[in-house]
């Protein structure tokens, strides 16, 4: 009988067992593990809680059950007795082979029907940000794929061993190998990838590509392994080794293996996602370079080029020198890692240059033979995929290039030179940009933006004028809103797609409160330009950070999970308040991060100014219901916790049960007794005005440059007031 015969005979077998229709019955329901158990994308955008962790989740469940169930069908036959009748009609590596396709269109089964049901579910979840590109795409690599490879993996188990006992311990191992020590590092966790968060405003396709990457290596190796194990099948009544020294005889079988098992190594030890940084931090080897003698750049011009559906980047720099050495010198660039040098010319003409093979802080350098001309024009022609750092590399989406968001920073934008001095301080840089029409270009520093060009394949050429060695531009499918606040005009930029969120939250009177009020009492931002601040809102990141003209706002802090969070205000508006006045107090060069367990942190003088402000919006007895009220219920029900009385006993609990007690805790900490603290102090120094005052000399004060953070100590001398005196009756 055919090959096709045969397969549609078997898938028509299973699904006729109970078992298998039990099995795919738990797959539809393993995407409520990643809403109630398994949260491994920890960001709270909506497609991160409602979408990623369900699929990643089913990828996890649906894989083990689909192990049990190939080690349970392989065994089928060695267990009811009927191996040697089965052996006699058809060869034992063909039935292998049927077999493994009709498991591989039950997985594919199981999936389909996954899809459909959880579409409407997800959908509604999630809400308007959902779309059926991600939501395609996040099933297909987060389960769809985990499905092949535990059913190679468990298949190729028991045809080594041919006990299911024993095959189904090696995948049992194999299995949580990937949930505990592979965890961690993003291209062995085969099973379960890592995937910390998912974009709900912007696209995804940078982290999708490192999963299907590390997915498609895996199913490369195991395919090989698994054809390795289907040459072991026993025949003729030999054993393992004499089964294979026959199966190895038609030539091209092992070969078909070893290629399969060589192109996955190979796959694996030529990644193009993550650098090969020095994962020594202290490493500063680029920053210790001399500069050169007699050398200087009085100015650059870059023009890039992102191809939005390969995610990567083409790009021409030119950098002009004065040599005033009479000597032919070596200038150092910081280039991404990832970009390749196609040429480099001096005065128009070729010049040595070389790309290093070290690597520090995503950088790999670039060397290039400046001429002993007095003035020398150097053209630098270089494209590539850029790498993400590795000390991120579980952490990976944040070099997203696609039609809707593209973030280039300093190296990634164009070649950084290390070691030649701007002349005289200053080194004015012109950058151009083509992108799809409808992205608007945003240059991370004070400088506006022009379109230069627009052509005739649908992209418009942007420029701006900057000066300096390195420079940040954000892009993508905003939306403007320009407000007058605090002396100022805000240019609020957000994503087309968070309009309606933005706008249901009041994003535009919260901006316009927050500037005026703590301008007024606090003081203009340093990183203002005087006359124009942009307030960008980035693809979800994980943090904030702030320049001359601009500053950034992650994703995470407008999501609709966000905006309901009581614990930041009594409704979205108050909630995007309290995001906005981290401007103030909560950007990274104002607290020390080193302790996250420290109460002292940005969110203490954060939910305090909300509250002010909140106070002055709606009234007294608005803001001590909502916020003071709030305040004093949950920090009492803190003093009651068993792990806050007896501590003693927290550190006899399971390192991962600590950290979760400990989290709860300090969110209380952070978020409620830390304001009572300071609404305490408020009362002691002589009110209202008296606090006001302080915390505007806290937030002028000359900052120390080797330790700039803002102490709690610092606070409680400007009260003037001891810790005791700061404590909760």
């Amino acid at each position: 009988m055919k090959t096709m015969g045969l397969l549609l005979l078997e898938f028509r077998r299973l699904l006729r067992e109970r078992l298998v229709w039990l099995i795919l019955l738990l797959s539809l329901l393993s995407p409520l593990a990643g809403l109630t158990l398994y949260k491994p994308a920890f960001a709270n955008t909506m497609l991160s809680m409602y979408l990623a962790n369900p699929a990643i989740a089913a990828g996890v469940v649906s894989g083990m059950l689909f192990g049990v169930l190939t080690v349970y069908e392989l065994s089928r036959s060695k267990r009811n007795r009927m191996d040697i009748l089965i052996n006699a009609v058809i060869s034992p590596m063909h039935i292998a082979f049927i077999r493994l396709l009709a498991l591989l269109l039950a997985g594919l089964f199981a999936l389909i029907l996954t899809m459909l049901v959880w579409l409407p579910i997800t959908f509604a979840m999630a809400g308007s940000v959902t779309d059926l590109t991600n939501y395609s795409l996040a099933y297909l690599l987060f389960m769809g794929l985990a499905l092949p490879a535990s059913i190679l993996a468990a298949a190729a188990a028991y045809q080594f061993t041919e006990r299911s006992d024993l095959s189904l311990v090696i995948f049992a191992a194999f299995a949580s190998l990937s949930l505990t020590l592979w965890a961690d590092n993003w291209q062995l966790c085969w099973l379960n990838p890592c995937v910390w968060a998912l974009s709900d405003d912007f696209t995804n396709f940078r982290i999708f590509r490192s999963v299907a990457y590390m997915r498609l290596t895996w199913l490369t190796a195991l395919l090989g392994i698994w054809t390795l194990s289907w040459l072991c099948i026993r025949r003729y009544g030999k054993g393992v080794l004499g089964s294979l020294l026959c199966s190895c005889k038609v030539i091209h079988r092992p070969v078909i293996a070893l290629l399969l098992i060589t192109c996955s190594g190979t796959a694996y030890a030529a990644q193009p996602m993550v650098d090969h940084s020095n994962p020594d931090l202290n490493a500063m080897t680029f920053y210790e370079l001399p500069y050169l003698e007699g050398v200087t750049c009085s100015g650059r011009t870059a023009r890039i080029y992102p191809n939005t559906a390969l995610g990567t980047v083409t790009g021409r720099a030119t950098y002009r020198f004065e040599n005033s050495s009479g000597q032919a010198q070596r200038t150092a660039f910081g280039i991404t890692p990832g970009y390749r040098v196609s040429s480099v010319k001096a005065n128009g003409a070729d010049t040595p240059f070389s790309l290093g093979d070290y690597q520090e802080y995503n950088e790999a350098m670039l060397e290039v033979t400046v001429p002993a001309d007095k003035e020398v024009e150097i053209l630098i022609e270089y494209s590539g995929f850029p790498q993400e750092s590795s000390g991120m590399s579980t952490n990976q989406g944040y070099v997203e290039i696609s039609n809707e968001y593209i973030c280039l920073q300093n190296s990634a934008l164009a070649p950084r030179l290390m070691n030649v001095l701007p002349d005289e301080g200053t080194c004015p840089a012109h950058i151009e940009i083509t992108l799809p029409h409808s992205m608007t270009l945003i240059p991370f520093c004070a400088s506006e933006v022009e379109v230069i060009a627009e052509h005739d394949d649908g992209t418009v050429t942007w420029g701006y004028e900057d000066n300096g060695l390195g420079g940040i531009i954000y892009a993508g499918d905003y939306v403007r809103e320009d407000i007058e606040a605090g002396g100022i005009t805000v240019q609020f930029y957000y994503g087309r797609k968070h309009k309606e969120v933005m706008e249901s939250a009041g994003a535009v009177e919260a901006i316009r409160s927050v500037v005026d009020y703590c301008t007024e009492h606090y003081g203009s931002l340093s990183f203002g330009t005087g006359d124009t601040l942009k307030l960008i809102q980035s693809r979800v990141s994980g943090g904030g950070y702030a320049t001359d003209g601009a500053s950034l706002l992650d994703e995470q802090d407008f999501t609709a999970a966000n905006l309901g969070d009581d614990s930041k205000g009594a409704a979205s508006g108050e909630v995007m308040i309290h995001e906005l006045v981290h401007q103030w107090w909560g950007l990274s060069n104002m607290f020390d991060t080193a302790d996250s367990t420290d109460p002292w942190s940005g969110e203490g003088l954060t939910v305090y100014t909300t509250y002010r402000i909140i106070k002055e919006l709606y009234g007294e007895d608005y803001a001590e219901k909502y916020y003071v009220e709030q305040w004093q219920r949950e920090v009492e029900d803190y003093y009651l916790n068993f792990y806050v009385r007896n501590p003693q006993y927290l550190n006899n609990l399971p390192e991962d049960k600590q950290l979760e007690v400990s989290n709860s805790l300090i969110h209380v900490r952070q978020y409620c007794e830390m304001p009572l603290k300071i609404l305490k102090a408020e009362k002691l120094v002589g009110g209202e005005k008296a606090m006001d005052r302080i915390l505007s000399d806290l937030f002028n004060r000359e900052l120390d440059p080797t330790y700039p953070y803002l102490t709690y100590q610092n606070f409680l001398d400007a009260c003037g007031l001891g810790e005791e005196e700061l404590n909760l009756d």
